[in-house]
């Protein structure tokens, strides 16, 4: 089995921060949300909490979906959050999409004020996953959804440049080499299934949806 190699937690370069923005990820993106509606049913209003927003297309397009809903985007990069800013603008989110700077272990929000947390893409970033779920944790309201989708640690480093080489040929250098770095930098399924264990979470479960992503989902007890 490949060792983890871990990456920088934020993505604060501005080059990166508009490589990242200007990839076409609505195809994933969309399939993210409609797997966060269906897992969160029919739940007419809810204080929903993105985690790594990145350029927030993910809270904008949820919206589109469940308009009475209020969402905040919590990102560390700066420069993510401004490329998010006109988006939501020109959308008119502006009173139901709210931004924050903050690192997504330690939020200034209050405890148990979330309904619904989510993320796509956030947890491979992060080294120090105990203090990431207890985070979760601590933000979820008691039942609250859950749904974080990431990528899954391949087997060998070749397997890693074919999954690059087969979603991600068309895309910039400098996006495919950082793909590279995210799917050595991911965790395994049983790994973590140990991080929830050890965090208290074991109420969610890790299941692998495609070849390269897995979906940790269920609601806090």
């Amino acid at each position: 089995m490949l060792s983890r190699q871990p990456e920088p937690e934020y993505m604060d370069l501005p080059e990166e921060a508009e490589a990242y923005a200007r990839a076409d990820f609505s195809e994933v993106n969309q399939a993210f949300v409609d797997r966060l509606v269906e897992w969160a049913g029919p739940c007419g209003r809810a204080r929903a909490l993105d985690l790594g927003t990145g350029p927030a297309d993910i809270p904008m397009r949820l919206l589109e979906r469940r308009p009475h809903w209020r969402v905040v985007g919590a990102d560390a990069s700066l420069a993510m959050l401004k490329l998010a800013l006109p988006g939501i603008r020109d959308r008119g989110l502006s009173s139901s999409l709210g931004l924050v700077l903050g690192d997504a272990k330690r939020l200034p929000l209050a405890s148990r004020s979330f309904d619904v947390i989510f993320s796509n893409s956030i947890l491979h970033h992060i080294s120090e996953t105990e203090d990431l779920w207890l985070e979760v944790k601590r933000l979820a309201r008691p039942g609250a959804v859950v749904l974080v989708r990431d990528l899954a640690r391949p087997v060998t480093a070749e397997a890693a440049r074919r999954i690059v080489e087969r979603y991600a040929g068309q895309e910039s250098p400098l996006l495919q080499e950082e793909y590279y770095r995210s799917l050595l930098a991911a965790y395994t399924p049983d790994e973590v299934r140990s991080q929830l264990v050890k965090a208290g979470l074991g109420s969610l479960h890790v299941q692998m949806i495609t070849d390269r992503h897995m979906d940790i989902a269920g609601r806090c007890s």
